[in-house]
């Protein structure tokens, strides 16, 4: 059979050819494909694609010896031998109401705050939540207020729903209030998008107080908040962070994104959002989760054998004690190897360390000749919805373990060397 798309013939997928092809691919003959001989870092199968002997920065990710394969096997296997088949089915909307449950226990033991299980819509990941937010409460041509300088990948998600991007600026508490309030008397956004927890990329936290006033704000003036808390769990400090803006839901102009993606496994793919009632109806009743019948039933019951098991609670402590190891490391590397003109704080938690070069440095110029050295960072232009931050670079310490990041380190310093004609 041949279909046709726009007046052109479209062969159907064969699935046999396609086997082969992957096989030979990474075989070389017509032979069965060998799993194990595919490299993890394969574009194919990852999203990852590093040579040989990169120390890349710019990866924000857990590295493969910190994915929990056998946390996860057990909890599957206790799932699965239960016998009941319920979670292979069509799910609610908002998504397993056990699992639900589950979660909200979880979150209340590390959140420090009440959480209603009745408040969390399951999702497949914090940037499915955040899409879907978009989708929902703006339309094209819309004013979106973002952070100066903010995750890269969200902002690409607001130019795909053609938002109309405001920037604010940030300080070492976090968003600037005041920068705010004189914003509102020339714009009226529809969203405010924050990462107020160990921030990406600058890793700062906003303050207690702030995150009141922000939410005063937002009912003042009648803008939702999405708030980015993806890292909130990953404190490397003795003190804990503010209470997430998740405390904050019953205001209904809040809405918090978690994910799992940070605290067990990426590939996973689930998340949550937590919301109030009126504006969590308004998401349960859209079109994609009435089509769908929820998000991930499968994957949320693997996940709440997890937690039931305390695995999940495992692979925290085991993330807690890596991470603050890197980072140690490569905050030490970057005081040993790079000059007092280049700036940085140490992070209290999440993946990052935001470095701030000399006045004029290029950091896309540098990031260029730096792969000629093995070595790759993300530029701070990368985070800037204005096209600004030239001088800044994000670092990450998630990836690589301590003998990397301090060689990845070494390299970062001669070529900043080379590139300022300066001695390190």
């Amino acid at each position: 059979m041949v279909y046709r798309l726009a007046g052109f013939p479209v062969e159907p997928v064969r699935w046999e050819g396609l086997k082969k092809k992957l096989a030979d691919r990474h075989t070389g003959t017509t032979g069965k494909l060998n799993i194990k001989e595919i490299p993890v870092n394969d574009p194919s199968i990852a999203q990852l694609n590093l040579p040989p002997g990169m120390i890349d920065f710019g990866v924000g990710q857990p590295s493969p010896a910190l994915l929990p394969l056998a946390q996860l096997k057990k909890a599957a296997a206790s799932r699965l031998d239960e016998n009941d088949p319920s979670f292979l089915a069509y799910g609610a909307n908002q998504g397993d109401g056990y699992f639900r449950a589950v979660l909200a226990d979880y979150l209340h033991e590390h959140y420090h705050i009440p959480v209603d299980a009745d408040q969390l819509l399951v999702t497949s990941g914090a940037s499915m939540g955040l899409d879907l937010l978009c989708t929902l409460f703006a339309r094209a041509g819309d004013t979106i207020f973002v952070e100066e300088p903010s995750y890269f990948l969200a902002l690409r998600i607001f130019a795909d729903h053609r938002l109309k991007i405001i920037s604010l600026p940030m300080d070492a508490g976090g968003l600037n209030i005041e920068a705010l309030e004189e914003k509102l008397i020339r714009h009226r956004p529809v969203l405010l998008y924050t990462i107020p927890t160990f921030h990406n990329p600058s890793s700062v936290t906003l303050g207690a107080e702030r995150r009141k006033q922000l939410v005063e704000l937002s009912r003042r003036h009648n803008f939702l908040i999405i708030a980015d808390e993806v890292y909130h769990l990953l404190n490397y400090a003795k003190a804990p962070p503010p209470p997430p803006m998740a405390g904050y839901v019953d205001a209904d102009t809040i809405f918090s994104l978690g994910s799992f993606s940070k605290i067990l496994a990426p590939g996973l793919r689930l998340g949550w959002i937590q919301t109030g009632p009126q504006l969590l109806k308004q998401i349960v009743d859209c079109g994609l989760l009435d089509s769908g019948g929820g998000l991930n039933p499968f994957t949320s019951a693997l996940v709440r054998s997890a937690i039931e098991m305390g695995l999940q609670q495992t692979q925290l402590a085991t993330l807690l004690t890596t991470y603050t190891e890197r980072k140690v490391a490569l905050s030490n590397a970057l005081k040993e190897y790079l000059p007092e003109s280049v700036r940085f704080i140490e992070p209290d938690g999440g993946f990052f360390i935001w470095l701030v070069l000399p006045e004029g440095v290029d950091a896309e110029q540098m990031r260029v000749e730096a792969r000629q050295k093995n070595v790759g960072f993300l530029p701070g232009v990368k985070f800037s919805s204005a096209g600004k931050l030239e001088n800044c670079v994000r670092l990450s310490f998630s990836y690589f373990d301590v003998p990397e990041l301090a060689e990845g380190v070494r390299r970062l310093a001669e070529v900043f060397k080379a590139f300022r004609n300066d001695e390190c």
